[in-house]
């Protein structure tokens, strides 16, 4: 999945108020940018996953449907955004490290606004996240394969090659 994803757009509806002649007026603005990078978390043994030791209060968002969004805190200061894609109870997901402009996973949660409010909500228009296909092909040649970051811990599941980024000569 995670390789599926790269080309596609994510799309997040931002909602703002604005007052105008003592008028509180609500304006919806949609941003959407194209994925750039992502990285797989498989299953319960992958060491790198948060769900290697089972299911917990705080991963058991990833043993939910596909689609579903698991967004995360972490470092104490950065949101991780996530999309489970493994079958219900199993605990699959991808993380969107990069898309458009913004470089990095904590890059592109705060430039979308996005936080724990998308939390175990599923994909789509109605919760203002979702991803749309817009017609850009993308061929092997153009995805990168590259080890994880940040999972040294990990093993030998630090040297999988669960990455995949959109290559920038397109």
């Amino acid at each position: 999945m995670a390789r599926e994803l790269l080309g596609k757009y994510l799309v997040h509806r931002h909602y703002s108020l604005i007052r105008t002649n003592k008028k509180i007026v609500k304006k919806c603005k949609d941003v959407a940018v194209v994925i750039t990078e992502m990285e797989a978390y498989d299953g319960f043994k992958d060491k790198a996953s948060q769900a290697f030791r089972g299911k917990t209060e705080h991963n058991k968002i990833m043993f939910g449907e596909a689609g579903t969004i698991y967004v995360y805190f972490t470092y104490g200061m950065h949101w991780m955004l996530n999309i489970v894609t493994g079958p219900k109870d199993y605990p699959a997901a991808v993380l969107i490290r990069g898309a458009g402009e913004y470089d990095g996973p904590a890059k592109l949660t705060k430039a979308l606004k996005i936080d724990k409010r998308l939390n175990n909500k599923t994909l789509g228009k109605k919760t203002g996240l979702w991803i749309e296909e817009r017609g850009m092909k993308i061929l092997p040649r153009q995805i990168k394969k590259a080890t994880r970051v940040g999972i040294r811990y990990a093993a030998e599941w630090a040297n999988k090659k669960y990455r995949f980024i959109l290559k920038k000569e397109l």
